[in-house]
């Protein structure tokens, strides 16, 4: 098992901004990659960005590249999505993600998975 924890969701208007946080308790993720999904309701599960512990290598879906960031702090073994120019069609559930191995968009790839947390964006 590896426990994921995620935090830092919220509500904010648009073109704001937030981080949310994933934190892992009881293992590091040397040779893990990291991802964030989301899901609105009655959508399926969205990949939005992973990121390759050890080397740092990032990959972004195509509806946040340029607005969000992951990032990872080896030190506090978390993973961070910072976030924006939020839109309205970001809100939904995001989940962090850990699957062993290379970088995938898949959320059927990753074996752990935190509870989620949740974003609404205002307009």
């Amino acid at each position: 098992q590896v426990p994921l924890v995620e935090s830092g969701g919220g509500l904010v208007q648009a073109g704001g901004s937030l981080r949310l946080s994933c934190a892992a308790s009881g293992r590091t993720f040397s040779s893990y990659a990291m991802g964030w999904f989301r899901q609105a309701p009655g959508k399926e599960r969205e990949f939005v960005a992973a990121i390759n512990w050890n080397s740092g290598i990032t990959v972004y879906g195509d509806s946040v590249k340029g607005r969000f960031t992951i990032s990872r702090d080896k030190a506090k073994n978390t993973v961070y999505l910072q976030m924006n120019s939020l839109k309205p069609e970001d809100t939904a559930v995001y989940y962090c993600a850990a699957r062993f191995g290379g970088l995938r968009n898949d959320p059927s790839e990753y074996n752990y998975w935190g509870q989620g947390t949740q974003v609404t964006v205002s307009s």
